[in-house]
């Protein structure tokens, strides 16, 4: 497994490769109970949760303090919290059973700096303590570009980055300049790549805070996804 990490530039100890197994296995014994992944292969799991998990480290500036939308079974934050210790997350995810799930992989694993935050986003946005206080903020697979664009910039900080894990997004890209124009952001970086053994394309977006976020957003009660920017 090291060797498909090292395709991507990404040296990980045999410690930290230890630690992604475990995670794995905690990962399947939970989904036989809940809805988490429908990838329950070995490989397939290495290759589309934990390589694509962690091939956006470098967007993360060492220490950074980083809010994860929709947490759901745990990507990118628990690969990237594996692989780079100095960052801190906040996990948000509105279903119980999956945040007592994040809770015990946090505890299994032995994950320090961590936090699970069993509510809606566009709900923890409105709070002076998380609002625009996060470097980084995170999501994949959650909601198309220009929904997930309000629910994630009201958390970051300006100067910070939205990083959005996404499949091949080009439409959703276009869709959603106008959304990241209007919450404060501007496209940084698309970076865009191949998942090794035919596992797809994936493109993972940044966005730059360049102004703070109008108060108004995020508005609440289902329009960021009925009615997106």
């Amino acid at each position: 497994m090291k060797s498909l990490f090292k395709e991507f530039g990404i040296d990980i100890s045999d410690e930290k490769l230890s630690k992604l197994k475990d995670f794995g296995e905690i990962l399947k014994e939970y989904n036989k109970f809940m809805n988490l992944t429908t990838v329950t292969g070995d490989e397939e799991m290495w290759i589309k949760h934990f390589l694509d998990s962690v091939a956006g480290e470098s967007f993360f500036n060492y220490g950074c303090k980083v809010c994860e939308v929709g947490s759901g079974g745990g990507f990118p934050s628990i690969p990237l919290k594996i692989l780079r210790e100095d960052l801190s997350f906040t996990l948000i995810e509105s279903t119980g059973k999956k945040c007592d799930y994040l809770k015990a992989v946090v505890k299994e694993l032995k994950l320090e700096n961590i936090e699970v935050i069993c509510a809606r986003a566009e709900d923890v946005a409105k709070q002076k303590t998380y609002r625009e206080g996060y470097g980084a903020v995170t999501a994949r697979a959650v909601a198309a570009m220009n929904t997930l664009a309000e629910y994630c910039l009201p958390f970051v900080e300006v100067g910070g980055r939205f990083i959005a894990y996404k499949g091949d997004a080009a439409e959703e890209l276009k869709n959603a300049q106008n959304a990241i124009k209007v919450l404060g952001g501007e496209i940084e970086n698309v970076m865009n790549f191949e998942l090794p053994n035919g596992y797809g394309k994936r493109n993972i977006i940044v966005v730059k805070k360049i102004k703070n976020t109008p108060q108004d957003y995020p508005r609440g009660n289902g329009k960021e996804r009925k009615k997106p920017l």
